[in-house]
């Protein structure tokens, strides 16, 4: 039974552990009741030539009897009287995929080879005597005696209605003593099965309720879940700092071979990458605050260009992931921008090819053969 602190509802990983030892919501009494509401319904509508039919076949059982001629080798009167036995094939065969049906319709198809496995609680006399004396066994009655006194209701209405016909039977040939025995013993039967198939839909619904409520789990049930499914939260936590430094590293690597950092000029930093045989620039590192200072400190170190564009920053470091293209909307101003650094790098290298060029002097003698000092 649930304890008092499992309140909360029974996670899917709960329910599915519960299905492989084969805990299902399921009602035995409505599988049964299915399979005899079939059955009864199909010997109901045969009921005008069904006792004609056993009638017949007692008849000719009893005189080969007489006569000597049934004998357990002879297959007459059986042959003779085979739509009898058809008949009752079809109504106890129809039990078997009504009843299956049933069991399929409340719990699904479920294989469980672990309820095959032997526990001491099945075979232990003692557990046994509990189970006699516990709210289970009391349930249990109380659901057996139930439908068994609307039943045995059933049966004294019906023979209180017909007792004066039944005091008329002596007088009757036996051909009307069958056929009235024939016609009240369906109406009991037909009228019981619905019964039972009217408790059995209750007893369905007192099942899922007890079912679910034998789920039901504690806090600490769902604390201890979470962990042996999803791990520890503070080992997880520790993991994806980690792995969190590990990306960061590894970004602020990777923007050292950056072309250009925009800034916005403090708030963000975003390096981009991009030579010929790269179809567009390609964001290597991003960041804010602390993480944009850190690129633009490697861009000094590495003699990068730093672009202050903050309309652009603002829209890279929102719309472009690390790896990246530039979205095509931002070519041009990208292309802008890769330009003048080329244009000030190539202004660069000619301003200090040309410085030098001039520290060397042109009128500067080379000696011939070495001074020796003496």
């Amino acid at each position: 039974m649930a304890q008092a602190n499992q309140t909360e509802q029974a996670t899917p990983r709960r329910r599915q552990k519960a299905r492989e030892k084969g805990q299902v919501a399921r009602s035995r009494d409505l599988i049964g009741a299915s399979a005899a509401v079939a059955a009864t319904l199909l010997l109901f509508t045969q009921m005008s030539t069904f006792p004609q039919l056993w009638r017949a076949f007692y008849r000719d059982c009893l005189e080969g009897a007489v006569s000597g001629s049934l004998r357990m080798d002879a297959l007459p009167p059986f042959l003779t009287h085979a739509s009898l036995f058809a008949a009752t094939g079809a109504a106890l065969g129809l039990g078997w995929p009504c009843q299956n049906s049933s069991a399929v319709a409340q719990g699904g198809l479920v294989f469980a080879p672990a309820s095959l496995l032997p526990t001491l609680s099945r075979i232990s006399p003692a557990a046994r005597v509990r189970q006699l004396f516990s709210t289970t066994a009391l349930r249990s009655f109380l659901k057996s005696a139930l439908p068994g006194t609307a039943v045995i209701s059933i049966a004294y209405a019906c023979l209180r209605r017909d007792w004066g016909a039944l005091m008329t039977l002596p007088s009757r040939n036996p051909h009307g003593v069958a056929a009235f025995t024939a016609s009240r013993v369906f109406e009991m039967g037909w009228k019981s099965a619905l019964v039972l198939l009217l408790w059995a839909f209750f007893d369905y619904f007192f099942e899922r309720r007890h079912f679910e409520g034998e789920l039901k789990m504690s806090r600490q049930e769902l604390v201890d879940e979470y962990k042996e499914s999803e791990g520890n939260p503070l080992i997880k936590s520790r993991i994806r700092r980690l792995q969190r430094q590990v990306r960061r590293r590894r970004m602020l690597e990777d923007a050292k071979r950056a072309t250009v950092v925009i800034t916005n000029p403090t708030a963000y930093a975003i390096a981009l990458e991009y030579n010929a045989l790269m179809p567009a620039p390609v964001v290597v590192a991003k960041g804010r605050n602390l993480l944009a200072a850190e690129i633009r400190e490697i861009a000094h170190w590495n003699n990068i260009p730093i672009v202050e564009n903050k309309p652009l920053a603002h829209l890279l470091y929102r719309t472009v992931e690390i790896g990246q293209s530039v979205p095509p909307k931002l070519y041009a101003v990208v292309a802008e921008i890769l330009a003048a650094v080329y244009r000030a790098q190539a202004r660069a290298q000619a301003a200090a090819a040309s410085r030098a060029a001039a520290t060397v002097s042109p009128n500067a003698s080379i000696p011939t053969r070495p001074q020796v000092l003496r």
